[in-house]
């Protein structure tokens, strides 16, 4: 095994903070073998009762839809959700693998029919996220496909060589105690979401030369990033690498154009790339791409929520991936080198109020795009109309 998988599985299973006697549920490609391997084997070590590994195969979903009957494409067998909510009332842990594995599975289909098969992702996640019910993170998985995408100009095992660099360093592996780096970058962002909290802005509004949008927030709405805290007191870090202070906005009040400046990548591998949206009333009325638009337009369609926002990330220049300059063609990378918004399902721990915490956007979905850039300026907007800076060319102005 090539040992940088064991460091990167040892990164995982701290930040997730697996408990002796907790199930962990991995959530994994075909092709990511080496790295579920690693993990079960650090989990277990610490004192893990059960590995249980669930693999994904795009190819099978491309046969799906290449030959199932179309109006068969959002059935999900019972036994994945449940496996989901038996971990959740057990209160075990879930670690979840990004990264491309096999970049053209779905080529040359349909993006509309694509986008109805929602597998791998369930819409039962939104909820146990929300409630956190479970402790988890989601890390890269180096993989020599992956590699070929992001670096496409250079040989293949040169390329496969610079992604991992490129992760060693995001993943603050580089580090003398990588546990501790996390630690401190996570306290980073504690402070930045208070200071946003302190605000109680109204409203945020984004702008630069392909974006001018308002997206409103509820009024005991609250900010968060780094460490979590599930339901049982377990302190764990969600996403490796984080970088981002989130809400969850008012759905019915978002307003304006965006442009995302980096591509869209589905969980199935399906990239979205050259995307527009402009919302009216808190909904996504108008989706263009010049790249498999399709695809998201059916996915804003599969429930009421699907085409409003549940998510509002401001994403600072302090982190390790932005300054690479480098597109990942991953969301997990990708969102945390740029401020995002994510159409569909909110948080419900977003909000103090129960009244707030019951207008959070509901959905099955759960998609995040891009629309930060160095020269976007992110205002906060008080009750009364006053504009206070926020963001400038990366820093905080808080």
């Amino acid at each position: 095994m090539d040992s940088r998988f064991h460091a990167l599985a040892e990164l995982c299973v701290n930040a997730t903070a697996v408990q002796p006697g907790q199930v962990l549920a991995i959530g994994a490609y075909t092709g990511q073998e080496e790295l579920a391997r690693a993990v079960a084997d650090v989990a277990y070590a610490a004192g893990a009762l059960y590995v249980d590994v669930l693999y994904f195969d795009p190819f099978v979903k491309r046969s799906r839809i290449t030959h199932a009957d179309p109006s068969t494409l959002d059935f999900v067998p019972s036994w994945l959700p449940a496996r989901l909510e038996a971990l959740a009332e057990r209160g075990d842990a879930r670690v979840g693998f990004a990264g491309i594995v096999a970049p053209n599975a779905l080529a040359g289909l349909d993006p509309a029919l694509s986008g109805r098969d929602q597998l791998p992702w369930l819409k039962e996640a939104s909820r146990v996220v929300s409630e956190r019910l479970t402790n988890w993170n989601i890390v890269p998985c180096p993989h020599p496909e992956w590699a070929k995408v992001v670096f496409p100009d250079i040989p293949a095992d040169a390329a496969y060589e610079k992604l991992w660099e490129q992760l060693w360093h995001i993943l603050r592996l580089d580090e003398p105690d990588p546990a501790a780096a996390w630690a401190a970058r996570s306290d980073q962002l504690k402070a930045s979401a208070a200071a946003l909290n302190e605000r109680r802005f109204d409203a945020l509004h984004f702008k630069d030369d392909g974006t001018d949008l308002t997206v409103g927030l509820l009024p005991s709405g609250t900010f968060g990033g780094g460490a979590f805290t599930n339901v049982n007191g377990i302190v764990h870090l969600p996403n490796v690498p984080t970088e981002e202070v989130f809400t969850s906005p008012d759905p019915e009040r978002t307003e304006g154009f965006v442009t995302s400046t980096k591509p869209l990548v589905f969980r199935d591998g399906t990239i979205v790339e050259g995307l527009k949206v402009r919302f009216e009333g808190g909904r996504a009325v108008d989706i263009t791409a010049d790249v498999n638009g399709e695809g998201l337009r059916s996915k804003t369609e599969l429930d009421e929520g699907a085409a409003r926002l549940g998510e509002v990330a401001i994403v600072d220049g302090q982190g390790r991936i932005g300054p690479l300059g480098t597109v990942f063609y991953d969301t997990l990378l990708d969102e945390n080198a740029a401020s995002h918004i994510a159409l569909g399902g909110g948080f419900s721990f977003a909000a103090d109020d129960q009244a707030d915490r019951d207008r959070i956007n509901k959905s099955g979905i759960h998609i995040d795009f891009m629309i930060g850039s160095p020269e976007m300026e992110i205002d906060g907007i008080t009750k009364n109309g006053e504009r206070v800076p926020v963001l400038r060319s990366g820093a905080w102005q808080l």
